[in-house]
């Protein structure tokens, strides 16, 4: 239960909000890193927690692109695909991924590692073609850096290095 596991932080995050149902997002990040996406159960817990009607957690967890609704890899790769990523390179990236990791865009890795996403505009055409892991940018991305990356990535699950799906650790 996210209650007892996470009260000291639940408790740090609501003592930040005047209005107890202002940290929904901040609960729906920790629900989604315990379970690794939010079903039914998930978002009635954080109902719970912030004695909110289920329906108005549901409203924000399905608004947002970063809040799951299906399983997702320890690792979210989201590959921009908007025109000026396009334009420098991304369906050339977003092939290579697919090639390497043996997935299409949009599914999950057998072993649960990599999930591949494409997205539309994150704010950094000044560095295209851009992707995201998990909520960390990666630059002026081409194919001959995917190899590398996606080691370096494998290596910081191996480690046991925390890792967020969602926005949790944002601010940190």
């Amino acid at each position: 239960m996210l209650a007892d596991t996470y009260a000291s932080e639940i408790a740090a995050i609501l003592s930040r909000y005047p209005i107890k149902k202002s940290a929904v997002l901040p609960l729906c990040y920790i629900a989604q890193d315990e379970y690794g996406y939010l079903n039914i159960d998930h978002i009635q817990e954080v109902a719970d927690i912030l004695d909110m009607p289920y329906t108005d957690v549901y409203e924000v967890a399905t608004f947002y692109s970063l809040i799951y609704d299906q399983p997702v890899g320890k690792w979210v790769l989201q590959v921009c695909d908007d025109n000026p990523c396009c334009f420098t390179g991304a369906e050339e990236l977003v092939a290579d991924l697919e090639q390497r990791l043996g997935i299409q865009a949009g599914e999950t890795t057998p072993d649960g590692l990599f999930t591949l996403q494409r997205v539309k505009c994150i704010g950094a055409c000044h560095r295209a073609p851009v992707m995201q892991a998990n909520l960390e940018f990666l630059y002026d991305v081409t194919p001959d850096q995917v190899p590398g990356m996606l080691e370096d990535l494998a290596q910081k699950v191996q480690r046991g290095e925390t890792l967020s799906v969602s926005g949790r650790f944002a601010e940190k």
